[in-house]
């Protein structure tokens, strides 16, 4: 396989000790909303980042910067102490293939089994594959999420967790330095859920991944993480190891890892209302 020249313009890791991935001062707008608001934060190599919030704070639109899907508006983004954000499409192309990205609903391509989901990334970046070798990797990544079997099913023939699971093969087909997970537990039963959490740690351990995790899921954030860190309003409002943030005096970050409603809305749940006079009743019905 020829890799794409862009690739060799990393540091090794011999030669290069930083953090893995830097942001400094990121600020996103679209249009007039402010989404991150001169995010500075640095991503150690081989531990894993959980990234908490409220809906909308800013999660999946911080890490879709770490590989460059989203632009900064202002700020810049480091990966290996290379300067990334301003990066052609080209050259970010090699770039991309230290990355693994789990989507929150997978994005597996619904027309192809599950070996050619697999296979894709691998096609996009690499030339001259041998059809034996190719079988071997798909193979080898759909049973690290044990899923070895499947590879002629297509996603529609499989549950939610075993769609996750064969998009996880996916992301790792390119033996990436860095995965990013966007709400991987999302839409899962607590045990399908535990799996994904298996898996993020099992990748980990023996791959020796880099991972950034995005959820909402708290017992999944305190299962895998090295590092927890909650945006509220495009800012870093926490940072630090789970401990850290149970025991955080910030309202907000209780009220998150509680569960707790706020008592402003609270209060507007709480507001008496009357009928409207045009509201159709069960009688008008029958």
């Amino acid at each position: 396989m020829n890799e794409s020249e862009d690739h060799k313009s990393l540091p090794q890791d011999a030669d290069y000790s930083g953090p893995l991935i830097e942001v400094r001062n990121l600020t996103k707008k679209f249009g007039k909303k402010l989404v991150l608001d001169k995010i500075s934060l640095s991503i150690e190599k081989g531990k894993t980042t959980v990234i908490i919030g409220p809906s909308g704070c800013g999660k999946t639109v911080l890490i879709k910067h770490f590989i460059v899907l989203q632009r900064p508006t202002s700020g810049q983004v480091y990966f290996k102490g290379r300067r990334i954000d301003d990066l052609s499409e080209r050259e970010l192309y090699g770039v991309r293939t230290h990355f693994g990205y789990l989507f929150q609903e997978g994005a597996l391509f619904d027309s192809i089994t599950i070996a050619e989901n697999i296979m894709f990334p691998i096609r996009q970046h690499f030339k001259g594959v041998k059809w034996r070798e190719a079988e071997e990797l798909v193979k080898a990544k759909l049973a690290m999420v044990g899923l070895d079997g499947f590879q002629n099913y297509y996603p529609a023939n499989l549950s939610g967790g075993q769609r996750k699971r064969a998009a996880l093969a996916r992301a790792v087909a390119l033996n990436p330095e860095v995965l990013l997970y966007d709400e991987p537990t999302t839409g899962l039963d607590p045990i399908r859920s535990d799996i994904i959490n298996e898996l993020i740690l099992k990748f980990e351990r023996e791959l020796g991944v880099t991972t950034i995790v995005v959820t909402h899921d708290m017992k999944s954030a305190y299962k895998v993480a090295d590092r927890i860190i909650m945006l509220h309003n495009g800012r870093v409002i926490a940072d630090g190891d789970a401990d850290h943030i149970r025991n955080h005096p910030h309202p907000t970050v209780q009220q998150f890892i509680n569960g707790q409603v706020s008592e402003d809305d609270l209060a507007v749940l709480r507001m008496s209302g009357t009928l409207a006079t045009s509201q159709f009743l069960p009688r008008d019905f029958q």
